[in-house]
Formats: structure tokens, sequence, C-alpha cells
């Protein structure tokens, strides 16, 4: 990652801090955006990322950057795919779709002007198929990763490459707040996760195209 600038979106997240950590360890600029800016951290950005005027202005401020990583999103049990609000669907569909659309429609312009760029995206394991309660979530990430796909090989003969990491739970410390009866060393640590992500963005990964890499942990 020596000498390789990326931008990170949801930064200040668990998993987000984990990845710019990372990240900056092995020799990268990291370029934070996330909902709220924390003045403490550089190149933090404060951008509504389900607006996508402000993205596009945002991201196309930046000036030149080699990755792109979509961590924002979000998550939230649901009910039976039958119940008629649709407030719940609207939820997951801005947190994990519309944000990392919004990214890629102003990102890839910028990343196509580089020698080679990559981009890492955030599905989820049990997404690949139903989950009971969980119809909008699974729905949501179903698209990203079928996006991850078509945007991989779109760009693939473009000296960009797209791939995404399929996590279970996260060890984060929401996750723990929220499931207090669970062992969290069964969960996947953000270091891990972080890792894997980072070595998708690497040089390293040039020639994986479109994987949708499973980060399990114990789990």
């Amino acid at each position: 990652m020596e000498n390789r600038t990326v931008v990170i979106t949801g930064a200040l997240g668990g998993l987000g801090r984990a990845v710019c950590a990372v990240a900056e360890s092995q020799g990268a600029r990291v370029i934070r955006l996330d909902i709220a800016r924390d003045e403490s951290l550089p190149d933090c950005h404060a951008v509504d990322l389900t607006n996508a005027d402000a993205t596009r202005e945002l991201i196309q401020s930046l000036g030149p950057f080699d990755s792109l990583v979509n961590l924002a999103g979000g998550f939230a049990m649901g009910t039976e795919s039958w119940d008629s609000d649709d407030e719940q669907w609207g939820l997951m569909f801005s947190l994990n779709v519309a944000t990392m659309r919004n990214a890629i429609k102003a990102a890839v312009p910028v990343l196509l002007e580089q020698p080679s760029g990559s981009i890492v995206n955030v599905g989820a394991f049990g997404a690949r198929e139903g989950q009971g309660l969980m119809g909008a979530y699974c729905a949501s990430k179903s698209v990203v990763m079928r996006l991850t796909e078509t945007l991989a090989e779109e760009l693939k003969t473009r000296r960009v490459n797209v791939n995404a990491v399929l996590p279970t739970v996260i060890d984060t410390p929401a996750n723990r707040a929220a499931m207090p009866a669970s062992d969290p060393a069964d969960w996947v640590s953000p270091d891990d996760l972080a890792s894997v992500i980072c070595f998708l963005l690497s040089p390293a990964a040039r020639a994986v195209h479109g994987a949708l890499v499973p980060v399990r942990g114990l789990s």
C-alpha cells in the first residue's frame, strides 16, 4: 500500500477505524469520509453519502486517489416480507445501496485517470441466501454483491479491480451491546477483516476481479 491514496467511507465506525489503521500501517495515505467529521483525525471529511450531489462534489474535490473502500452501511432486523410498511426497505437500501452507488459514481471517473485502481465493497455472508425477518437487509446486500460483480466485469480491462468481502458478525462494541448472550470470540475481528480488505486494495490483488470473499472468523 506504499504511496497509495485510499478513500474510505464509513471511516469513523468500528470497522472503518480498523481499515484506516491497517492501511496507514502499510504506507497508504487515508482519506476518511463519514456522516460527521472528527477534527482530531487527518483528511477527515463530513458528507451525507445518500446525497448523490454532495457525494460527487466532495469526492471529486479530493484530488487523485488509487482506491475506494465502501464501508458505509447498516443492519437492522425487519419484519415479515409481506409487511405493508416500506420504511425498513427504504432504510436498508438507502444505507447499503445508495451510499455505495453514489460513492462509485463519483469515484470511478477519478480511478480511471490513474495508472491502476481498486474498489472493495462490503457484502454479507448471510445474504448469500434469504434469512427470516431479514428480507430488506439480505436484498440490499445482494445488490451490493451483484453490483460488485458487474463493476468488476466493466472495469477489469481498464486497470481497476473490484471485489467485496462477505463478513459474518463483526466484533464491534455495537454488536457486543446488541448480542450480550453471544460469544464474540467466534466473530470476525475488525483487524482481521481490515487485513483482507487491504490485501484486495493492494497491487498484490491486481489479478483478482469480482471476488466475493467470505471472512467468517469462527462462525
